[in-house]
C-alpha cells in the first residue's frame, strides 16, 4: 500500500523543480540566445517524480543589433566559436564584433569559425593553424561540416589607408554567410570568408556547458550543414514564450497548493491516530 504522505511529499519536490524551471525561463525571457529550459512529469511507485527534457530548439525572434558584426540564423543551425584552449562551442547568439586585431569575436572574445574562401567564392581547403582535433568532434576534428578546416574571420584593417585588407571599404554579409569585400562604391564585391553554419541531427541532444553554448554529445551527432540563412545587424531573441510560461506558473502553484492540502491532511490525520493509540 502507498503511503499518502510520501506521496503527496514527492509531488510536491516534483513540482518545486518544474516552478524553478519555470521561474529560470521568466527570468531569462529577454535574454538574448537563451534556450527555455523544458520539464515533464512521470509516475513511479511513490508519487511523481520530474523529469528534464532537452531544452527547446525553436527560433526565437530576431532583435535589432548593435552593429553589422551581429548575427542572426533565420532556420535551423548553430554559428560554431572556438575558446581560447581550442575547443569548439555551438550557439545561436550572434553577438559578434571584430576585436583590435580585426578577428570576428563573440562578446566572451571567442573566435568566431568560417571557411576561408577564393575570388569565386570557393572553399579553399587550407589546412588553418588554429585547427586541431576536438574531443567534441572526432570525425569533423577541425569544426566543418565534413572535413575541411575552419578558421577565424580576420578583416584587418590596414592603418595607412583604414580599409579592410587594405583594399575594400566596407564588407557586406550575405544571406548564405558569405562576408563579401566591397569597392569601387559597391561596383567590386569580392568574396572574402563564409560563416560557420552547422545543424545536428538531434539539437536537442546538444550539452550546454555554458550559457547559450553547447557542445555535441552522444544523442546529437555530428555537426553536419546548417540550412539557415544569416541576417545581419540583429541577433536571436530568447525563445520563451511569456503567455505560455505564465499558464505552466499558474498550474505548478494549483500543483503546489493541493500537494500542500494532501500534506497538511494528512500530518492532522496521523497526529490523530497517535492521540488515540495514547
Amino acid at each position: 500500500m502507498q503511503d499518502p504522505f510520501i506521496t503527496a511529499l514527492n509531488t510536491q519536490k516534483a513540482a518545486l523543480g518544474w516552478f524553478e524551471n519555470l521561474a529560470q525561463n521568466l527570468g531569462n525571457i529577454y535574454t538574448p540566445g537563451y534556450r527555455e529550459a523544458r520539464s515533464t512529469f512521470s509516475d513511479f511507485i511513490n508519487g511523481t517524480q520530474l523529469s528534464e527534457l532537452p531544452r527547446n530548439t525553436e527560433q526565437g525572434k530576431s532583435l535589432p543589433g548593435k552593429a553589422p558584426t551581429n548575427l542572426f540564423i533565420e532556420g535551423k543551425g548553430y554559428f560554431v566559436v572556438r575558446k581560447g584552449d581550442n575547443t569548439l562551442r555551438f550557439t545561436r547568439l550572434g553577438d559578434f564584433k571584430f576585436d583590435p586585431n580585426g578577428a570576428l569575436v563573440n562578446e566572451a572574445g571567442d573566435k568566431v569559425q568560417g571557411y576561408l574562401l577564393g575570388e569565386n567564392g570557393q572553399v579553399l581547403n587550407t589546412q588553418d593553424s588554429n585547427a586541431s582535433p576536438s574531443a567534441n568532434n572526432p570525425n569533423h576534428q577541425a569544426g566543418g561540416t565534413g572535413h575541411i578546416p575552419t578558421t577565424e574571420i580576420a578583416m584587418w584593417v590596414d592603418p595607412s589607408n583604414g580599409k579592410f585588407f587594405g583594399k575594400y571599404d566596407e564588407y557586406k554579409v550575405r544571406s548564405d554567410g558569405t562576408i563579401l569585400g566591397i569597392a569601387n562604391r559597391g561596383k567590386t564585391a569580392v568574396p572574402v570568408y563564409k560563416v560557420a553554419l552547422v545543424n545536428f541531427v538531434n539539437p536537442g541532444g546538444l550539452a550546454e556547458v555554458e550559457e547559450n553554448m553547447f557542445v555535441t554529445s552522444a544523442t546529437s551527432g555530428d555537426p553536419m550543414a546548417g540550412t539557415g540563412e544569416v541576417r545581419s545587424g540583429l541577433i536571436e531573441k530568447s525563445n520563451v514564450q511569456l503567455r505560455e510560461q505564465v499558464s505552466y506558473l499558474q498550474q505548478a502553484k494549483l500543483q503546489l497548493d493541493v500537494t500542500a492540502k494532501l500534506i497538511s491532511t494528512n500530518k492532522s490525520l496521523l497526529e490523530e491516530a497517535l492521540r488515540l493509540v495514547q
